[in-house]
């Protein structure tokens, strides 16, 4: 009891470039830890006891089953275009990490495991036993490096690692809820937003006294804020005419907001129209679709449809129930998209009809995919299986009396002022 082996506390780091524009001779960018079988099975059934309690209290969406980026920004677009239907101006502020999981102290963190979490007794001996005496080497172009004790952070690649990170930066939610402002967190990323009147003074010192008491407390508990990286996003289609909001100080370290911020991969705008990111995805699917084209002549069939698939299907899926109730020119750009992958698949002339093309290929066009992630994301929300603050969102409809139709699953549909901004939510 209170014991893990110390065969199990060997990590084999595997460096993982994190993007292919950086250096390769930097090979520090994503250290994956390689652990043993035995352990992640240890670790999984220790971390299905707490993760429960821990994530109710943190609004975090990473490295949870059922919660995924798609989830976390959904929230994050609901509650901003609920505030322009409303007619107030928002700011979304992108807080960069610095090597979060690396720089974790162990000996704060069992402080958290026991104050915080409530674990004591030989579960806590269990802990400490799990952090202290881990050992790892690197591996890389065939040979192994000498073992070397890790004396701080939490393994990534862990079962336990996502976990204990999360409970690391518990005492952050109550800082940034004292301040009055919305959060939401995946993985290491956070993003704050907060909502004014536009005839109101935007609550910029709120954000700047919060941003500086958040990195007080980093550096408190050795992590680092990133101001470099930090971006922030004034969102109100009438923007110029409502704020004047020129720079977000940060510790002196002065942050121009953007026209546009990328956001778990996807661009943010200040209507939420994601046009930008429609003509990012289009941009980047033609190119991979032009590569492709040139050599699919000498690929078999069933070789051609995993390459396209590679490149083309993953990038309009994702995190498309953002773009519900976008225009249909935007989502044409998309449709051509998805037309020209399925003449390359199959080798058909430009001007054939496209719909029993994409029949053979049991592809749904843009706009049913679209509508069917969101049909999804109703179905788990209403079923337990979502993300709970989208479960939220969802109010059944309460007949007054009794109706045939009180067993229909009925949603009630909230008054709407803005088309572009309430009618394109997800509460809708």
């Amino acid at each position: 009891m209170g014991y893990v082996p110390n065969s199990l506390k060997l990590a084999v780091i595997k460096p993982i470039i994190k993007k292919p524009n950086l250096d390769l001779c930097e090979l520090a960018n994503r250290p994956i830890s390689n652990l043993p079988f035995v352990a992640k099975i240890l670790e999984s059934s220790c971390a299905c006891i707490y993760e429960v309690i821990v994530f109710m209290r943190f609004f975090k969406s990473g490295f949870r089953q059922n919660h995924s980026t798609e989830t976390a920004l959904l929230r994050v677009t609901n509650d901003i275009l609920s505030a322009l239907d409303r007619g107030s101006t928002a700011i979304l502020v992108l807080l960069d990490l610095s090597a979060t999981f690396e720089t974790i102290d162990h000996a704060i963190l069992l402080d958290r495991l026991e104050n915080l979490i409530g674990i004591k007794g030989s579960a806590l001996t269990w802990f400490r036993s799990y952090l202290r005496d881990r050992f790892q080497c690197c591996y890389l172009n065939n040979e192994c490096s000498y073992q070397s004790r890790v004396k701080y952070g939490v393994p990534q690649g862990s079962i336990l690692g996502p976990l204990l990170f999360t409970i690391y930066m518990l005492p952050l939610g109550k800082i940034i809820r004292r301040h009055g402002i919305n959060f939401h967190c995946y993985a290491d990323d956070m993003q704050l937003y907060i909502s004014a009147k536009p005839n109101e003074e935007l609550c910029i010192n709120q954000i700047t006294d919060c941003i500086k008491e958040i990195k007080n407390w980093m550096t408190h508990n050795a992590l680092l804020l990133n101001s470099d990286k930090t971006e922030v996003l004034l969102l109100d289609p009438n923007i110029d005419k409502n704020i004047n909001v020129n720079t977000v100080d940060i510790d002196g370290h002065l942050i121009i907001p953007g026209k546009t911020v990328r956001n778990l991969g996807v661009i943010f705008d200040p209507i939420l129209s994601f046009d930008a990111h429609i003509c990012s995805i289009v941009k980047t699917a033609f190119f991979h679709l032009r590569n492709i084209a040139k050599i699919c002549s000498v690929l078999s069939l069933e070789d051609a449809e995993k390459l396209i698939h590679a490149f083309i299907p993953w990038r309009l899926n994702y995190c498309n129930a953002l773009l519900a109730g976008s225009p249909h020119k935007l989502l044409h750009k998309l449709q051509l998209v998805q037309n020209a992958a399925a003449r390359v698949l199959t080798r058909t002339r430009k001007f054939d009809y496209i719909t029993p093309i994409l029949s053979s290929l049991h592809w749904l066009p843009v706009k049913f995919l679209i509508d069917y992630k969101i049909l999804l994301l109703t179905y788990k929300s209403l079923n337990g299986l979502a993300l709970h603050c989208l479960q939220e969102l969802l109010t059944p409809y309460n007949l007054p009396h009794s109706l045939r139709s009180q067993d229909a699953g009925l949603l009630l549909v909230p008054p709407i002022r803005k088309k572009y901004a309430g009618g394109t939510a997800f509460f809708l």
